[in-house]
């Protein structure tokens, strides 16, 4: 309801107003192809879930048997760095509770993380969702190469895949 005063205080307080989407890539070590049913689509859920927690509201998350996309709006209260050391280091510790097959479960050291313009995030939600059929043609490796080339990001291939 307004009110002279409520005005008056609301244009005094300080407003920080934030909307960035984030598209997050990352690989399992070494792209062992570990990321398979009926576990896909439980880590897809877990890594939401992780995001939420961090008031990282998620898009969508998807992928391939080995890497993960995850488009999420990136919170004012934590550090782009910090909730992919979150979602990386819960997520790999659960996984490896679902199946003796997946106890040499690990993410891949590094990550990629673009910004993604709102007029694109439509199109990024429809490209998460098409993972499997992009990858019938297409490594993870050429994918990345391709959004470090589109984002004009420099890159030593030597350290790019650990």
């Amino acid at each position: 309801m307004y009110s002279p005063e409520r005005a008056q205080y609301l244009h005094t307080m300080g407003q920080s107003l934030v909307k960035n989407y984030i598209h997050i890539i990352f690989s399992t070590k070494n792209r062992e192809p570990l990321i398979h049913p009926p576990y896909e689509d439980e880590i897809h859920s877990y890594l939401g879930g992780i995001c939420k927690k961090l008031e990282c509201p998620p898009i969508k998350i998807g992928g391939y048997t080995d890497h993960i996309h995850i488009l999420c709006m990136l919170s004012k209260k934590i550090a782009l760095m910090k909730l992919i050391e979150e979602i990386k280091s819960h997520s790999s510790k659960w996984i490896k509770t679902k199946h003796d097959s997946l106890q040499s479960f690990y993410w891949q050291d590094g990550y990629g993380a673009f910004s993604v313009n709102p007029s694109q995030v439509d199109s990024v939600i429809e490209y998460i969702a098409n993972q499997h059929t992009h990858h019938s043609t297409k490594t993870f490796q050429d994918e990345y190469r391709a959004f470090l080339k589109k984002y004009n990001v420099e890159y030593d291939e030597q350290y790019v895949w650990d």
